[in-house]
């Protein structure tokens, strides 16, 4: 039984003595926010509305009532061929998820300048799996989109206060 107690206790001291911790949500410097520049379908849009909504951030429609500004520059799913057969079928597809942004004060004081994230994924495709392979391209759209918003949120944190 003391032997168990020990074992248990030991990753515990361990995790505790390294500064591990687990991650949270970030804290921004501001209070509300307004997105600008994204198309009303963009899917990359909804996931950062569902995001900052999650970290209590009051998103506003008119960018002049809000503390700061998340203007996309450029917001695109890419998708292109990269490997083929020799009768034309494709064998292997790239999928890319572009964001490019700039945050500012609605007074236009640039917080944090232009900038560009984009993720790519490689993925083998197959006629006869057809709807699988669909699927499979949405999920990977999906994650791509969650890891970008993840990126976006640490550098809004990291922008300057107001």
């Amino acid at each position: 039984m003391l032997r168990r107690a020990i074992l248990l206790a030991v990753p515990a001291v361990v995790l505790s003595a390294c500064g591990f911790e687990l991650r949270r949500a970030p804290t921004l410097p501001f209070r509300s926010l307004a997105l600008v520049g994204f198309a009303p379908t963009s899917p990359l849009a909804g996931v950062l509305r569902q995001q900052l909504a999650a970290i209590d951030l009051l998103l506003l429609d008119d960018p002049a009532r809000a503390d700061a500004v998340l203007e996309a520059l450029a917001d695109a799913r890419e998708r292109s061929v990269v490997a083929s057969t020799a009768a034309g079928q494709v064998r292997e597809l790239q999928l890319r998820v572009r964001l490019r942004f700039r945050l500012s004060t609605p007074a236009g004081r640039l917080l944090l300048p232009a900038d560009e994230l984009l993720l790519t994924r490689d993925m083998s495709y197959n006629e006869t799996l057809a709807l699988a392979k669909a699927q499979e391209e949405a999920l990977l759209y999906r994650a791509m989109e969650d890891d970008i918003v993840a990126q976006v949120l640490r550098r809004l944190a990291a922008a300057p206060k107001i």
